[in-house]
Order: C-alpha cells, then structure tokens, then sequence
C-alpha cells in the first residue's frame, strides 16, 4: 500500500489501498475506468494541497493525476489574446510563472497557490481579488456517470465562491467529472489584470482597479503569501497546510449587522450578502497566531503537534508529528468557538477524505 502523506501538503492521511499514478490522459481515464468497473471507491489526487486524509487511509483506488505541460495557442492573437492549455497534473505556479514571463495576463494575482491545474476550477480557486472563473475558458473532462468525454464552458461550470459544479458534483474527493486539461483565454501584454485587493494594490502602489506591472503584480503576491506562510517552503513548519482551512463566510445583511463596527464586510456579487473575514471572526474569537495541540494533548496558547499559523490563523499546519485527527481537532475548536462566540459556523475550504470536523 502506497502512503499518501508524503503526498499531501499538509503531510498526513494513511496508505492508499490502491495507488496508480497516470501520466497521460488515456492513462487517467483508463485508471478511473478500471476502478470504476469493480465497483471501487475512488479518489483523485494531484498536488494534494486541498484535502485532509483520514489517519486509516483511503480503502479504495486513488488515481494520482501527474500529466503535465501546457501549450499556447496565439492565431488569434491581435483580437482575443491567447488561449493555453494546461493538463490536470500541471503545477499551478509553474504555469502562472510561465504566462507572466511571456507577457500573458491575467493569472499574475494568483501566484504561490500550490497545487496542480486541474484542481483550480473545481474550487474556483482565488486570491487577492482574483479566481480563475475570470480568466477560464473551457474544461474537458471524463464523466464516470457517461463513460464520454466532456467539456464545460465557463458559463457551464456555475462559477460561485469556492465553489463551482465540479464540486457539487464531488462526494468525498471522489467526482463525477475527472478533470483532464484546463483552458484559459489571456490578454496580451505586460500590465496585469485590475489589482482589486487592497493590500496588494499598496504593494504595488496603485489605486484599487488600476493596473501595474504583471511581473510587479507576481512577485508582491509571492512577499504578501510568502510572509503569511501561504507558499510552500521545506523550511517553513508554516507552510506543512492545506492552505486557508476555512471559507469568509457569506452572510445575509442582517447577520453581518450583529457583529461590531470595525468587522471587515466585503461586498458580493448577491444583493443583501455580505462576505466577512474568516481570519478576523478566528482571532476575536480568541484565537491568536500559533494556537494549538500541545504535545500533552491539551490545547495550548502556542505551539505543540499541530496549531494555527505562527503567521496567519486562517491556516492548520503540522508541527511536525501531527496527524490528520490533530489538524481536525485544532480547526474543529477554532470552528466551535467562533460559533459560540459570533453565531457564524465556519465551513472548511479543503476536502475531508474520510473524515470531518
């Protein structure tokens, strides 16, 4: 049995009853055909920076998606920018760094986030008010349910916060729709998207909707995530994560109003919701950087096998010996008490494989 720890960003989850790594397409598509066939329980699995596995392992097939590359398609370059394609397996980074270096835009706020290609459409994956819904063009994939091939338009895929009908169609990391390779329709040139976040327009010293310099843009994401612990580094307990552990909760107008006049409210594209910040309702709480388990098993200020982010308590990491049950104990107390203390649940953002808060 293969251990899927190693596998996973956050460094823990038991073996993997059946492991096949698929290069290519044909070879995805036949590994989750062949487990279908049995009757098998499936999970998919690429960079692992989004899901906690259960301690016992996965008592199933788990397809570990390790196609990569990309290719650029620019005849129609001077009307409609460029379009790239990129397999499932594809380091996310790898290819965000690529299309800044070639004067591409548009992927440029959405540096540093681990993980692979095929997984950013299912969460409508984000960041410093970027998702890839803005750029996505199509998706084609495998539908277990048809045995066809299948592709999605952007409209198609009913884009949401985190969110998106690849994953309302996912049960316990195992999909309908198995992600073979993404497309993206770039702009040309080398000022970036809009910078619509606040904190990365300071960095970069423009207006909230101006736009600066797409290399500018990347590399004050990369200092921004980097100092929160949101970039992988071998050196950094603070990065042994799956990233943000939990969603900003989006709340009617009405709950929003209970809470005190300097909570951060974000405005949403629903009229009468409103987006709150996960890391403030964590920290007024009484939550603070580096709470944790200690290693006598009891929670602790700082410190211990698994704790929220010396840098950032929006972020469970692993110490060092933790196991996936420490990580969830850790964001089921923060989960609870900020529930007890605002009467807002906070929901995870990453995949529970076999195990829950």
């Amino acid at each position: 049995m293969t251990d899927l720890a190693p596998l996973t960003t956050a460094k823990v989850g038991g073996p993997a009853r059946t492991f096949v790594e698929a290069t290519t397409e044909a070879e995805i598509i036949d590994a989750v055909r062949t487990a279908d066939a049995v009757g098998d329980p499936l999970l998919i699995l690429a960079g692992g920076s989004n899901l906690i596995i259960a301690d016992d392992g996965f008592d199933g097939t788990v397809v570990r998606l390790a196609s990569t590359g990309y290719e650029v398609n620019d005849d129609n370059a001077t009307c409609g920018g460029v379009m790239v394609k990129a397999q499932a397996g594809q380091p996310w980074d790898a290819l965000v760094e690529y299309t800044v270096l070639h004067a591409f835009s548009g992927l440029e706020a959405l540096a540093g986030i681990p993980g692979s290609t095929g997984a950013t459409p299912v969460q409508n994956v984000g960041a410093y008010g970027s998702d890839v819904s803005q750029t996505l063009a199509t998706v084609r994939t495998w539908d277990r349910e048809t045995n066809t091939v299948k592709s999605f338009t952007n409209y198609e895929l009913q884009f949401g916060y985190r969110d998106s009908l690849l994953k309302r169609t996912t049960v316990n990391g195992s999909p309908r729709y198995v992600v073979l390779t993404v497309e993206f329709q770039l702009a040309l040139g080398r000022m970036s998207a809009p910078v619509r976040y606040a904190e990365l327009a300071r960095e970069v010293g423009v207006e909230i909707g101006e736009r600066a310099y797409a290399t500018d843009v990347r590399r004050a994401v990369l200092k921004l995530r980097g100092a929160k612990g949101m970039v992988l580094d071998p050196e950094d307990r603070d990065t042994f994560s799956t990233g943000s552990f939990f969603t900003n909760p989006i709340v009617d107008a009405a709950t929003a109003a209970t809470l005190p006049e300097n909570a951060p409210r974000y405005p949403t594209a629903d009229a009468g919701q409103v987006k709150l910040s996960a890391a403030w309702l964590i920290d007024q709480a009484g939550f603070g950087k580096g709470f944790g388990l200690a290693d006598d098993a009891g929670f602790a200020a700082a410190g211990g096998r698994a704790s929220l982010s010396t840098k950032h308590t929006l972020a469970v990491t692993n110490r060092g010996n933790a196991s996936a049950t420490d990580l969830l104990a850790v964001a089921a107390l923060v989960a609870d008490g900020v529930e007890h203390r605002f009467g807002i649940r906070l929901h995870p953002e990453p995949l529970l494989i076999g195990c829950s808060l």
